[in-house]
């Protein structure tokens, strides 16, 4: 990576938080981060904690770069966001969805290790109700599914007016084998890890195994880097959260900001799945700010996480940064 600053230059700010969450989701109930800051700013570096240090290397550029140079014009200066459901029983759907203010989209988590279609089923009609007629359910499967399931799930979900079904299978031959056959109940097939975690991120658009991508900044090197891929697969994109502190959210809400089209309400009001944060993030009448984002001081102070974890965090930074440097 060109311009690299020195390690010393980036572990001087660095500070290590440790965000408690509402709810249990993707398995983490605590979300650890590391911030620090550059000329332009703060920035996160906050891979998952089971990322090999090459992936989590991605996320370190992106942040480095956010840190280190100005972010791209911006043609837009609030992004409106999607509420987000974890797979929560369904009674316990009306509470996630009220710490979302005024958003119309909610994306619903289904096809969780340990539970049912009959549970998807009945978080996604609990969000249906909240939502009411007008507003618009999207689910999310974490390519839980293999294609048969994903078909019996997507056709048992079809009546509650899905928007989309983001990566209901883990490979691009899956994607492309369901989208043939769900194509007649006209539900598009949006691909998240088959973008971000992928070797390849085009391979998906060129396979035509998805109608709509869903991009993150930091998994995909940063902004830059996002701009080109949604510019090269010319697919409508979603820019999504990385369940980021408020800092990384707004790295999120300025790759929105730059995109020419933006079609679909955005998942970058997870910021309301914490109980706390950096900064206020959270959604207020359906939509984020694009600005940039800068830690309160105290709230630095009360989320700092324990000594051995800032320990593994400032390991783990150094090493993905000599990842860099080899490069």
């Amino acid at each position: 990576m060109t311009d690299l600053p020195a390690l010393d230059e980036i572990l001087e700010t660095a500070r290590v938080v440790a965000l408690p969450m509402h709810t249990r989701f993707r398995g983490i109930e605590v979300r650890e981060a590391l911030l620090f800051r550059g000329p332009e700013g703060w920035a996160e570096f906050s891979p998952f904690t089971e990322y090999g240090d090459a992936e989590a290397a991605t996320w370190l550029a992106a942040a480095i770069d956010d840190a280190w140079h100005p972010r791209p014009p911006a043609v837009r200066d609030r992004i409106p966001v999607n509420a987000t459901v974890p797979a929560v029983p369904a009674e316990r759907v009306p509470l996630v969805l009220a710490r979302f203010d005024g958003c119309r989209t909610a994306k619903v988590k289904v096809a969780e290790a340990g539970q049912s279609l009959a549970d998807d089923v009945a978080r996604v009609r609990a969000a249906r109700a909240e939502m009411g007629a007008h507003g618009r359910i999207r689910i999310d499967a974490n390519a839980g599914w293999n294609v048969d399931e994903a078909e019996r799930a997507i056709h048992a979900l079809a009546p509650f007016d899905l928007e989309y079904a983001e990566q209901p299978c883990a490979t691009v031959a899956e994607l492309a084998d369901l989208r043939e056959r769900v194509h007649y109940l006209d539900i598009p097939i949006a691909a998240d890890e088959s973008v971000r975690k992928a070797a390849d991120p085009l391979a998906v658009a060129r396979a035509g195994a998805a109608d709509l991508l869903v991009v993150k900044a930091q998994p995909l090197g940063g902004i830059r880097r996002a701009l080109e891929i949604v510019a090269e697969a010319g697919l409508p994109a979603v820019v999504s959260s990385a369940l980021d502190t408020a800092v990384g959210l707004s790295l999120g809400a300025a790759l929105a900001a730059a995109l020419p089209e933006l079609d679909y309400d955005c998942g970058l009001g997870t910021a309301s799945l914490f109980a706390d944060d950096v900064a206020d993030a959270r959604p207020h009448d359906g939509t984020v700010s694009a600005a940039r984002v800068s830690p309160d001081p105290a709230a630095l102070a009360r989320l700092a996480a324990p000594a051995e974890r800032r320990d593994w965090w400032t390991s783990r930074l150094t090493r993905c940064h000599a990842v860099l440097t080899a490069d």
